[in-house]
C-alpha cells in the first residue's frame, strides 16, 4: 500500500478514542487494571459485565447529575437507582 498520511492519522485517532472512550472510564470507573481474575473465563466473564454495566450507565434514563464512578457507587446501594438502570421501574 502506498502510504497515507491522512489515512494513517485517521486510523491513530480512531484508535485513541476507543482507548479514551472505553478502556480509560473502565479504568477509572471500575479499577479495571487492578483487576486480577484469571482462573477460567473470569476475566472474560467479568469485562463483559463491566462493559454492560458501564453501558447502562451511560444511557441512564433518569439523567443523574453525577460521574460514572458516582453513579455506579448510587447504583450499588440504591434498589430504587439500579431498578431505573435496569428499566424495571
Amino acid at each position: 500500500l502506498a502510504p497515507d498520511a491522512e489515512r494513517l492519522a485517521s486510523a491513530i485517532r480512531q484508535h485513541w478514542g476507543i482507548e479514551n472512550r472505553v478502556h480509560w472510564c473502565l479504568d477509572v470507573v471500575f479499577a479495571d487494571d487492578q483487576m486480577r481474575a484469571r482462573t477460567a473465563h473470569a476475566a472474560h466473564n467479568l469485562a463483559t459485565l463491566k462493559r454492560l454495566t458501564l453501558n447502562l450507565l451511560r444511557q441512564d434514563p433518569s439523567q443523574r447529575k453525577g460521574s460514572l464512578k458516582t453513579r455506579r457507587l448510587i447504583a450499588n446501594t440504591s434498589d430504587e437507582y439500579r431498578a431505573e438502570l435496569l428499566g424495571l421501574k
